[in-house]
C-alpha cells in the first residue's frame, strides 16, 4: 500500500485493471451475461438515487452566489472540453480507430469528479467551500447534459446510435432515480449517513460495469483490433489533453483575476473527469455498441489525472505553506 500511494495508484483503479484481466480470460456469457445486466442494471439505478440524495442543497444553494467561479469551471468541462474532444476524435481517428476515437470524445463530454477534485484542492489550500459546490453542480449538470452531448456529437456520423428506447433508459435508469434521491434526500439521509461502505457499493457497481463492458468485448473479439501502437498514442492523447485544460483553465483564472486560493478551484474542477458518473453512464448510453472501447479513453486519463494533479495539489500546498 506504501508503494501504491507513493506511485499515486489507487488500489481502486488497479481493481479495475484487475477486472480488465479478467474480463479478458473468463469473460460472462449466456445466462451469467444476462444475470450480469440485471445487476449493472439495478446497480446503476441504486447508484444515482444515491448521488441525488447525498447533493446537500443548502451548500449547492450557498455556493451558487460565487456564479462567476462555477461558469469557469462549468465552461471547462462542458465547454472546452467537448470542443478539444472533437479536435482529438478528427486527428485520432487515423491512429486509433474509430471506437477508441469515439471514447476519447466521450471522456470530454463527462462531468468533472467530486472527492478527488475536492481532495486536490484542499491539498492545494484552495477555497475548499467553493470546490464543493462546483464538483457538485458539475455532476448534477451532467446527468442531464452529458447524454444531451451525446445525442449531438456522437450521433450525427451514424457510429453511435441512440434510438428512443434508449433515451427512455436514461431517463428511467438515471434521472429518475437521481431525482427521487433529492426527492427523498432529508428521509433516507439518516439511512445513508449511518452507512459507511456507501463508497465501496460506488465502486462495486463501477468494477460491474468495467467486468460486463469488456466482457462483452472479449466475446464480440473488439480486443484483437487494438495495438500496442493504439495504446501508447492514446496514452499520449490521454497527457496532452490533460496539460491543454490544465494550462487554459490557470490562464482563464488568471485573467479573471481570481485570487489563488479561486484558482485553484478552477484548475482542478475543470480539469478533472468522472470515472464513477461516465461508466454507469456509458453501460446506458451505448447498448449494443463495443462499450469497453468506448469507455478505455476514460479509464486512461483518469489515471493519468490523478498522478499529475497530485502532484500539482502537493506543489501548490508547499507553496502555499511557505508563503504563509
Amino acid at each position: 500500500m506504501d508503494l501504491l500511494r507513493r506511485l499515486r495508484i489507487e488500489p481502486f483503479i488497479l481493481a479495475i485493471l484487475a477486472t480488465v484481466v479478467v474480463a479478458a480470460f473468463l469473460p460472462a456469457t449466456g445466462a451469467a451475461a444476462t444475470a450480469l445486466h440485471w445487476v449493472t442494471t439495478i446497480g446503476i439505478a441504486v447508484l444515482f438515487f444515491l448521488y441525488g440524495a447525498r447533493l446537500e442543497r443548502r451548500e449547492l444553494v450557498a455556493g451558487l452566489r460565487h456564479w462567476r467561479l462555477h461558469g469557469v469551471v462549468l465552461g471547462a468541462t462542458f465547454v472546452l472540453f467537448p470542443l478539444l474532444g472533437l479536435l482529438g476524435k478528427w486527428a485520432l481517428t487515423p491512429l486509433l480507430g474509430a471506437s477508441l476515437a469515439l471514447g476519447f470524445l466521450y471522456l470530454t463530454l463527462v462531468p468533472s469528479t467530486v472527492q478527488s477534485s475536492i481532495t486536490f484542492v484542499a491539498i492545494a489550500r484552495g477555497n475548499v467551500g467553493a470546490a464543493v459546490v462546483s464538483a457538485s453542480v458539475s455532476n448534477l449538470l451532467g446527468v442531464f447534459i452529458t447524454p444531451l452531448l451525446v445525442l449531438a456529437f456522437m450521433t450525427t456520423d451514424g457510429t453511435v446510435r441512440i434510438t428512443a428506447g434508449a433515451v427512455v433508459q436514461i431517463v428511467v435508469q438515471l434521472l429518475l432515480p437521481f431525482v427521487l434521491g433529492q426527492v427523498l434526500r432529508d428521509r433516507v439521509l439518516a439511512v445513508t449517513s449511518r452507512i459507511k461502505r456507501l463508497a465501496l457499493f460506488d465502486k462495486t457497481v463501477i468494477v460491474l460495469v468495467v467486468y460486463a463492458a469488456f466482457s462483452e468485448g472479449v466475446v464480440e473479439g473488439i480486443w484483437t483490433k487494438i495495438g500496442a501502437p493504439q495504446l501508447a498514442w492514446l496514452v499520449a492523447a490521454c497527457c496532452v489533453l490533460l496539460g491543454v485544460v490544465l494550462g487554459l483553465t490557470e490562464l482563464a483564472s488568471r485573467a479573471l483575476h481570481f485570487d489563488g486560493r479561486d484558482k485553484r478551484v478552477v484548475q482542478f474542477c475543470g480539469s478533472k473527469k468522472s470515472l464513477a458518473t461516465g461508466l454507469p453512464m456509458a453501460a446506458v448510453l451505448f447498448v449494443g455498441q463495443p462499450v469497453g472501447l468506448i469507455v478505455l479513453p476514460l479509464m486512461v486519463f483518469h489515471q493519468i489525472q490523478l498522478i499529475v494533479c497530485a502532484w500539482l495539489a502537493g506543489h501548490y500546498g508547499r507553496k502555499a505553506e511557505a508563503a504563509a
